[in-house]
């Protein structure tokens, strides 16, 4: 169903060409706009802004919400002035920095507001704590009829809460795997010493960015409903083509050069990320089978950069003898760990000789975070509990909190969020 706000009576194959002209010059003159105030990634990148921009106006119409993810390596790569233009052309923005998640939950509806997350690494970071309510709202949000339940007023009785609604989030490295399946990315960078953009001033640019918001307002909200009704061709398939879909959506009602130009754009960045994904996996790989050279050496304090190399190629099951044209050396090494805040330093040995070396503490982080150790199987908890009942003593309690269960029985795992 298509909630009020227009006729939603609008049918992209009945329209006028002046109408269809008027969608395409529109998304021209915001794509120009957008263009003016962040330099962003690629072409392809400034389109697929542009298109989900436009997509916010048409929520109530769409089965996905797709989620927006300006992620970056470092601060000043424009991820906030992004969030900044965002707040000016979207339907119904949200800012989230320091908003309670209850009031997220009550004021998403029938037609949501679009979500502006700015340090989203605060939310799904070690950092994140009392807002997990937020992390499974932006988590299940992506979906339509994917409501939250809580128990809620005085009479504390189970409620469903919405959660559809489009949101943004910009954050210092990638988010959580969750968040990035559902989303168009944007890698950002810093602007390099050429590249030049137009000053935010709230006076001079909220007033034409406020403008092209309306305009999009007028043009899309009476066609909703062909929004609703539209199943594009999408040149990707499964959740890529549910995220991309209300893009693609968008530009078939603009016409002209749009159909084609989304489609292109899908299929760059959606390729894009099927390679960060490779490279993710291979990253971890590599910490993993560092792991392994550390412990095979005793854990040792530091490894001779040369050392580590011959025992990763050495590995007939690992990928390192074929990396690259001669197998992994030293650069590869050192651009791989990159990105963890891990590199090579001068160290000084027993022997007293120095040589460049990996420093063991250099890696817990990144262990932690993106390998950790298996954790220990519960059947060892039962061994040890029949072992002292065999020898008549009370069983030890475990260490840590266990969950408090309801009367009667064990208490239910946690859901992952």
């Amino acid at each position: 169903m298509v909630p009020d706000g227009g006729s939603g009576t609008g049918d992209p194959a009945h329209a006028s060409d002046e109408t269809a002209d008027e969608g395409a010059a529109l998304l021209d003159d915001l794509r120009a706009a957008i263009g003016r105030y962040v330099v962003l990634p690629s072409d392809e990148a400034l389109t697929a802004v542009t298109l989900w921009v436009a997509a916010s106006h048409i929520q109530p119409a769409l089965q996905h919400a797709p989620r927006l993810a300006v992620v970056g390596p470092t601060k000043g790569c424009g991820k906030s002035r992004i969030l900044d233009v965002l707040h000016e052309t979207v339907s119904r923005p949200m800012m989230t920095v320091n908003t309670s998640p209850a009031v997220v939950f009550r004021i998403i509806g029938e037609d949501p507001p679009t979500l502006l997350v700015d340090e989203a690494d605060t939310i799904f970071g070690p950092k994140a704590g009392d807002k997990e309510d937020l992390r499974g709202l932006l988590n299940a949000g992506h979906q339509r009829n994917c409501p939250a339940w809580r128990i809620s007023g005085p009479e504390h009785k189970p409620t469903a809460f919405p959660t559809f609604a489009m949101a943004a989030l910009a954050g210092i490295g990638d988010l959580p795997d969750t968040i990035m399946d559902r989303a168009v990315v944007l890698r950002m960078q810093k602007r390099k010493p050429g590249e030049k953009v137009a000053p935010f001033r709230s006076r001079h640019s909220v007033p034409e960015l406020n403008a092209l918001r309306d305009r999009l307002a007028a043009w899309l909200t009476p066609l909703r409903g062909a929004a609703h009704r539209l199943v594009p061709p999408m040149p990707v398939e499964d959740r890529a083509a549910d995220t991309w879909e209300p893009l693609v959506i968008v530009a078939d009602l603009a016409g002209g050069h749009w159909p084609s130009r989304a489609r292109a754009a899908c299929l760059a960045m959606t390729r894009t990320e099927l390679v960060q994904d490779e490279q993710t996996t291979l990253k971890t790989r590599l910490l993993r089978d560092i792991r392994r050279v550390f412990e095979q050496q005793g854990d040792t304090e530091a490894l001779r950069s040369h050392d580590l190399l011959a025992a990763l190629v050495q590995d007939a099951e690992a990928p390192w003898a074929e990396y690259g044209t001669k197998g992994l050396n030293a650069y590869h090494l050192a651009n791989l760990l990159r990105d963890f805040g891990i590199s090579p330093a001068n160290h000084r040995f027993e022997n007293g000789r120095q040589a460049k070396a990996y420093a063991r503490n250099q890696f817990l982080d990144a262990w932690a975070r993106y390998c950790p150790d298996p954790a220990q199987p519960v059947l060892a908890a039962d061994e040890a509990a029949l072992a002292s009942r065999a020898q008549g003593k009370p069983p030890t309690s475990p260490s840590g909190t266990l969950p408090i269960g309801p009367p009667g029985g064990p208490a239910s795992p946690r859901p992952t969020r």
